[in-house]
């Protein structure tokens, strides 16, 4: 069948499922018709026409605006959905989500990796990502849970009680409550993917969503889930951290000691008094480098907040148009510019809301954290139900390639497929191993961001885990 004959079939079979679902819940008076589709009138409300800033047209739609996934507190997440630049209504929809806990997808994911608009110096005009994974799908960033980004509660005791469970509960009813929102994108091919922090929102989600699927007739089709330097678990998480500064010279052989003494078992984003006395020795003797990209440079323009000195927040830059280490600081501008907020349909109650890239209230009230999500990981692989990617980029020492690797091996999965190089153009892109169940990926030369560092590359990367398909091998060229 041709492209464009399945293109339009395609197309008519979505516009039947909205005329269908319109019918059905009595929202003809609410349903309009735009180029041909009927879409409810919420989803057109959120329609973004045009940015600020936005000196350039594009050829695919986005959406704005807020889910409620609690009437009675009055909490509501905030997204930001792209459609994939061509034919998007044959391409998957996937989901990205940032850790923290308690950052922004919208700051990090979506204005630094993988999103189409990247902002420019000034904080006030945007450029268009090349490397976009809009390019090969439906993309929707979520800031996940209330109090991060521009999501909110009504109820402000909630920004004191967020954590990893009240989290999964509210991002499922987020999506489900996003779907009958967006009724052409029901039954399509669903992944979920993220990075850091994300490593237990991400699993912890998609076992919500299996579980949700076995008891109800509503289903959601998930298909599979991608996290990319991510915590898992705390023991693995530590050992892996401390071999990595160790062996990269970064601290001294007595700190070493200390560490592997003091924070052995101990949590990763709640560590006891002692642990974290260590850690701050540690960082003393590794100095003001990007903890996030060891072989980049700071930022050393002024920064409002306390992430010039933590290493545990985000001060990343992107490599491609010349590096810029102070990426993060351009956001804050443009985010909380009112003429930004009023066309992402921003609730600021008639004024400008501070937006910042994280939030301490969320971080410091965290309330639940296991020690490992491994569980998580061994209840969905026995099920074989999805498709499950590990990535890393090997320059990171928060989360570092050692931690991914040892709690990979953890899982104590048979091997498919032995560790081997992948290519980019006829150079090492990293490496990766396939186990029965599992594939992981690491980036070279990338930091915690793999699409900020290496953009190019994590492309290829989304390609391959959408498609199922091994990371390239070297192709050999002849010159006949």
């Amino acid at each position: 069948m041709k492209t464009k004959t399945k293109t339009t079939l395609l197309r008519a079979l979505s516009n039947f499922v909205l005329l269908i679902y319109c019918i059905a819940n009595l929202h003809l008076i609410g349903c309009r018709a735009t180029s041909s589709l009927i879409v409810p009138d919420q989803q057109l409300a959120d329609r973004v026409p045009e940015l600020p800033g936005q000196n350039f047209n594009v050829k695919f739609a986005h959406y704005a605006g807020y889910v409620t996934v609690n009437e009675e507190s009055g909490s509501a997440l905030f997204y930001w959905f792209f459609e994939a630049e061509e034919d998007p209504h044959s391409k998957p929809l996937v989901l990205w989500l940032n850790g923290g806990p308690g950052c922004s997808s919208i700051a990090y994911g979506l204005a630094e990796e993988i999103g189409p608009f990247h902002v420019e110096k000034d904080g006030k005009t945007l450029y268009l990502n090349p490397y976009s994974w809009n390019k090969v799908a439906n993309v929707l960033f979520v800031d996940s849970p209330v109090g991060v980004g521009f999501s909110y509660s009504n109820t402000s005791s909630d920004l004191l009680n967020n954590g990893d469970k009240r989290t999964a509960a509210a991002n499922l009813e987020f999506l489900l409550r996003w779907f009958e929102r967006f009724p052409q994108y029901k039954g399509r091919d669903f992944y979920i993917t993220g990075e850091s922090y994300a490593g237990h929102y991400v699993p912890q989600l998609s076992q919500a969503i299996v579980r949700h699927n076995r008891k109800n007739e509503e289903l959601i089709n998930l298909k599979g889930f991608m996290v990319g330097n991510a915590l898992t678990d705390d023991l693995h998480d530590h050992l892996g951290l401390f071999q990595f500064l160790w062996t990269t010279g970064m601290i001294s052989d007595q700190t070493f000691k200390l560490l592997n003494r003091a924070c052995d078992f101990e949590s990763f984003i709640k560590p006891s008094e002692l642990c974290d006395k260590v850690l701050d020795n540690a960082y003393e003797e590794v100095g003001d480098i990007d903890m996030y990209s060891i072989f980049t440079p700071t930022c050393t323009a002024k920064f409002t907040s306390k992430q010039n000195n933590s290493w545990r927040r985000k001060k990343v830059g992107r490599l491609y148009r010349a590096y810029d280490p102070c990426t993060e600081a351009h956001s804050v501008v443009y985010f909380n510019l009112p003429e930004v907020q009023h066309a992402l349909h921003v609730q600021t109650n008639n004024s400008s809301l501070k937006w910042d890239t994280c939030s301490d209230t969320v971080s410091e009230n965290w309330k639940d954290s296991p020690l490992s999500v491994l569980d998580v990981y061994r209840e969905l692989l026995k099920s074989g139900e999805l498709r499950i990617w590990i990535f890393s980029g090997d320059t990171d020492a928060v989360i570092p390639v050692t931690s991914t690797r040892y709690s990979v091996d953890a899982l104590k999965l048979p091997t498919v497929s032995p560790w081997r190089a992948w290519y980019d153009e006829g150079q090492v892109g990293g490496w990766t191993q396939e186990y029965q169940g599992l594939t992981l990926v690491t980036v070279r030369g990338a930091g915690h961001e793999v699409p900020l560092h290496k953009p190019k590359q994590a492309l290829t990367l989304i390609q391959s885990f959408l498609s199922g398909k091994s990371m390239p091998e070297l192709k050999l060229v002849s010159y006949v």
